[in-house]
């Protein structure tokens, strides 16, 4: 059994100088397997010799048993023909085979025993490897998830540190505050700029009051509130003989806060109804 006690030794031992050297999991998996195996053939080389010494052992067993019969024979065919002094030296002879013999058989026993145990320990060995070879890609795998979750573990770690967003936001509201100071900046410049007087009289021609009365004229035509507006022969011929009055004026205009005022009054008004 020394044979495997030296091979149990050699791959702990290098097995925990894989360990303690922290190499890559799986390099040092496949390693493992492959020193088992490196070693599984020289405890099978040492097994065979092992088996060839029982299998001669067991020969000279047999070779003197037969010495034994051989002379113990010929005793007796000295016997046959009155031959005492030959009978006794051969009975002597016959002694001596029969007692090596016995003790090689004792030998060769033993011997065979323990080359039994070793084909036992040798195919326990075996089993073991093909096990771990078999446990190697599931231990491979929980290393790769191991070490994803790692990463993932890292990256959230990172993440959770709010000095990048806080500096994010910083920049972002520092952009924005350039951008309105840029509008602010091209509004003051066009106020300055030109003249005022210009500015009133373009103000005016853009009519804005009659786009007003243009649209509640057009919203009331849709809600059916006032007819719909004549063909447009019609609209041309009246065009020519009415005109408008202009509309609006500093005094006609109306504050947002009185105009929701109004407009609340009316949505009252119509829940009421």
């Amino acid at each position: 059994m020394g044979i495997f006690q030296k091979l149990s030794t050699l791959i702990r031992s290098n097995l925990n100088d894989m360990i303690s050297r922290a190499e890559n999991p799986e390099k040092m998996l496949n390693q493992v397997i492959l020193d088992m195996r490196e070693q599984l053939t020289k405890a099978k080389q040492e097994v065979a010799v092992a088996i060839v010494d029982e299998r001669k052992l067991k020969q000279q067993v047999e070779d003197e048993g037969k010495q034994a019969q051989e002379w113990e024979r010929r005793a007796m065919l000295a016997v046959k023909q009155d031959r005492d002094d030959l009978a006794r030296q051969a009975l002597m002879r016959h002694q001596e085979y029969a007692q090596r013999a016995q003790s090689l058989h004792e030998t060769w026993e033993r011997q065979a025993g323990e080359t039994e145990k070793l084909k036992d320990a040798l195919r326990q060995l075996n089993l073991k490897i093909e096990e771990a070879q078999r446990k190697k890609n599931l231990l491979i795998a929980k290393q790769k998830r191991a070490q994803a979750q790692q990463r993932i573990h890292e990256t959230m770690s990172g993440l959770s540190d709010s000095s990048a967003f806080e500096a994010f936001n910083r920049m972002a509201e520092r952009i924005e505050n350039n951008e309105r100071l840029a509008l602010a900046s091209a509004e003051v410049s066009d106020e300055i700029s030109g003249d005022p007087l210009d500015r009133e009289f373009k103000a005016l021609e853009s009519g804005g009051g009659e786009a007003v009365d243009d649209r509640l004229l057009a919203l009331k035509q849709q809600m059916g509130i006032l007819p719909p507006p004549p063909p447009v022969e019609t609209r041309q011929l009246n065009a020519g003989q009415e005109q408008k009055p202009a509309a609006g004026g500093a005094g006609g205009q109306v504050r947002d806060a009185e105009l929701l005022e109004e407009f609340d009054a009316l949505e009252e008004e119509e829940r009421r109804v």
